[in-house]
């Protein structure tokens, strides 16, 4: 059996009934059943584009890049990746949805395709967190002056309320606020923030800068949180 893993090819063989085994191939070989740890695991690497398709919507898994309805695909290619070679990570809330949409990725060319069996229903038993994302926001080139602005996802991917008990930045010039200070379980809320390199009045803020977010909540696991924003500062 040919399995897609870590964005590579290896086979497994396909008689063994051993219960670890955690990744299926799909009847179409360019789609690999995978289990929720697995589907952890490949989500961290970059490469990834992450999809939720489950209608109506629901909490996003941390890190997801796009929700696009499992009926609407066809009408947002816009919003997929245009290298079909894309590792593409497809999930619902039980993978009835999901398993369709694969089969329709596959047919519109996609070539890496790993449906996340059980959708999340499954994945929240095994993967709990309190997640900021993404890991960084590129502002790009900002004019001194200027104010620029972006936000960031704040999920309680737990069973428990989480509340949210101090928001800070790294400099003065960075501001952050929550829209939300209690979280229910797998809820989430946006992050809110500014950056203004003129703050200071004087040349401090110039060039290529690095400037971070950090969120602390009343969960011990995950007491604190941070992201980072970038961008290079010039002066017209």
């Amino acid at each position: 059996m040919i399995v897609g893993l870590r964005f590579g090819w290896y086979s497994i063989n396909s008689n063994n009934n051993n219960d670890s085994v955690d990744t299926k191939v799909n009847q179409n070989s360019n789609i690999a059943l995978i289990s929720p740890q697995v589907f952890a695991e490949l989500a961290q690497n970059e490469q990834a584009f992450i999809l939720d398709v489950h209608s109506p919507e629901q909490t996003h898994i941390p890190g997801t890049d796009a929700f696009i309805p499992y009926d609407q695909i066809k009408k947002n290619l816009d919003q997929l990746p245009t290298d079909k070679t894309t590792p593409i990570l497809v999930y619902c809330r039980s993978g009835g949805m999901s398993a369709g949409v694969a089969q329709e990725l596959a047919t519109l060319g996609y070539t890496h395709i790993y449906d996340l069996q059980g959708g999340v229903n499954a994945y929240r038993e095994s993967r709990v967190s309190v997640a900021l994302t993404p890991n960084t926001r590129p502002l790009g080139t900002v004019i001194y002056g200027d104010v620029a602005t972006t936000t960031f996802t704040l999920t309680n991917f737990t069973p428990l309320p989480t509340k949210i008990t101090r928001v800070s930045t790294s400099c003065g010039c960075t501001q952050a606020s929550v829209e939300k200070e209690e979280l229910g379980a797998y809820e989430s809320t946006t992050v809110n923030v500014s950056f203004d390199p003129a703050v200071h009045q004087d040349d401090s803020d110039l060039g290529d800068l690095t400037r971070t977010i950090y969120i602390e909540t009343n969960n011990p696991n995950f007491p604190e949180l941070e992201s980072t924003i970038t961008a290079t500062v010039i002066k017209k």
